[in-house]
């Protein structure tokens, strides 16, 4: 079965580690650049705080001096120098005094806003401010953001001892100056490498990624390959395959184990194969011996089935032989007097009766020979119905002394079926006697016989007292009976049902109660 491809392990693994070193580039991009804007930050500002410095510096002649001209032209001389956006000079009671813009000249800025906050935020000004809070930061409308930085102009001895305009020393700041720079450049510098960054961690991640990916197709694919075509060819019956793998890692261990494994497979097949072997010769031998017992419990049924009709069989020969032992008396008084006319016709009569006397007992005697005879396995076709009134002669006599009737109803005159006749009529036979041994003097004993789809179907039916539940669950085994010892061997139905499965037939107990039993036999047919 083939995997999909999101379903392999190698696209998988790649996947992972591809997505995690993905992540982990993506984290450190944005802390390396949150690190590099605040770096650059810091940098500016300090720059920023220097140029604020130099500002001071060049205007402090000019404010002793009180020039304010001069320093009016200095500041708008600064606020020519790219990315200066303003400078302001804040007296201190918050009014602008000099700007690059000379339209914000004289302009109050409000105590609390965002350029006098930092010092005024509490009641009590703030005489010292660090580099940090003399910054801030502002974006226009049109998303420009620009570094403002607060630098106080603290009263020096310069200021307080100056013929100009003397200050108290008790003041400390005498105004601030404020300078406003973009922050383009940063950003642009910033965006520069945050592009770059990207662009290297996707062409990175990508390279890693096709190389991962051939480090697994060699080290992971192919071993899982073969180990799974292993698997296929011991799957298919293939037990002596090897894989052919030289890795030392896990993957290698793994193939000397199934190929350890496959060996002791295929020794424990071969084992097995042999005793398989072994055990069908032995098979073999104990079903030949089965066989034999077999043959040799039906010979034990056919005497059996001979013993229990010996009794009408002697009954039945000496009707005949008294006959002839008259009829052979009366003959040779006749020869020994004088006949008289026409005599000799008796004498003739007298002599046809004991030939078919002789006869009948010739056929009851050869009847039982044929019967008693141990027949081959050989199948051949023959007429059931045939068999069938060969089965009733032989217990006819059986019959009589019982003083049972038996009915026939055929439906067809003949039924050919492929079989050993003997062993049918010896089946016949067995269900016959069991039906009279089933009933007492008197009744009647029906041989129904029909043809349904492609079976015979032999049905008996007697008038006995039928078969307790409990007995037929086990009616057909070998050696029950629910007769006294004297009277049955326990083997007449088992042998009948033997017979019949060994042509393919079925026997079974149709119908039973205390009025009677009926045994059903189907055979196959082979053609009407």
């Amino acid at each position: 079965m083939k995997n999909s491809f999101l379903n392999r392990l190698s696209v998988k693994l790649i996947l992972i580690i591809s997505a995690s070193l993905l992540s982990i580039l993506i984290l450190q991009t944005i802390l390396a650049v949150s690190t590099l804007r605040h770096d650059l930050i810091s940098a500016f500002a300090q720059n920023t705080y220097r140029f604020s410095e130099i500002i001071k510096n060049a205007t402090l002649y000019e404010m002793k001096e009180n020039n304010k001209n001069d320093i009016n032209e200095i500041v708008k001389h600064i606020g020519k120098d790219k990315g200066l956006e303003a400078v302001r000079i804040y007296d201190k009671s918050g009014t602008i005094v000099y700007s690059v813009d000379s339209t914000e000249i004289n302009f109050d800025v409000a105590i609390n806003s965002s350029t006098c906050n930092p010092c005024h935020a509490s009641a009590k000004p703030m005489e010292k401010l660090s580099i940090d809070d003399r910054l801030k930061f502002e974006e226009d409308e049109s998303g420009n953001r620009f570094l403002v930085l607060l630098n106080p102009i603290e009263n020096s001895v310069d200021c307080y001892t100056a013929e100009c305009h003397a200050h108290d020393n008790s003041v400390k700041v005498l105004g601030v100056l404020e300078v406003k720079v973009s922050l383009a450049n940063i950003d642009a510098i910033v965006e520069s490498n945050v592009k770059s960054v990207v662009e290297h961690s996707i062409y990175g991640t990508i390279f890693i990624a096709v190389l991962i990916g051939f480090l697994i197709t060699i080290f992971v694919n192919r071993p899982i390959k073969k180990i799974n075509a292993g698997i296929e060819e011991l799957s298919k019956g293939n037990l002596d395959y090897k894989i052919s793998l030289n890795s030392k890692d896990e993957l290698g261990h793994v193939a000397i184990q199934f190929n350890d494994m496959s060996s002791k497979l295929d020794k424990a097949y071969n084992e097995i194969k042999d005793w398989n072997e072994t055990l069908n010769i032995k098979i073999n031998e104990k079903t030949e011996e089965l066989k034999s017992v077999y043959d040799q419990v039906i010979q034990i049924e056919k005497l059996a089935s001979l013993g229990k009709l010996s009794a009408t069989v002697a009954h039945e020969l000496n009707n005949p032989l008294e006959g002839i032992l008259t009829y052979t008396k009366l003959i040779g008084k006749k020869l020994r007097k004088e006949q008289k006319e026409n005599e000799f016709y008796s004498i003739l009569n007298f002599l046809d009766l004991i030939s078919e006397e002789s006869a009948r007992c010739g056929k009851i005697v050869k009847d039982l020979l044929v019967f008693s005879h141990r027949d081959s396995d050989e199948m051949t076709e023959t007429d059931l119905i045939n068999i069938i009134e060969k089965s009733a002669t032989m217990i006819n006599h059986h019959l009589e002394l019982h003083k049972i009737k038996l009915i026939k109803d055929f439906e067809k005159d003949y039924l050919p079926i492929k079989c050993s006749s003997q062993k049918i009529q010896q089946a016949l036979m067995s269900l016959l006697i069991n039906s009279v041994e089933a009933m007492n003097d008197g009744g009647k004993i029906l041989i129904k016989v029909s043809v349904e789809k492609y079976s015979a179907v032999i049905r008996i039916i007697d008038e006995g007292c039928g078969i307790s539940e409990k007995a037929l669950s086990n009616i057909f085994e070998p050696f029950f009976t629910t007769k006294n010892e004297k009277s049955g061997t326990g083997l007449g139905l088992s042998v009948a049902y033997g017979i019949v499965q060994a042509h393919k037939g079925k026997i079974e107990v149709e119908e039973t109660s205390p009025g009677g039993t009926t045994f059903k036999v189907s055979l196959p047919l082979t053609n009407l």
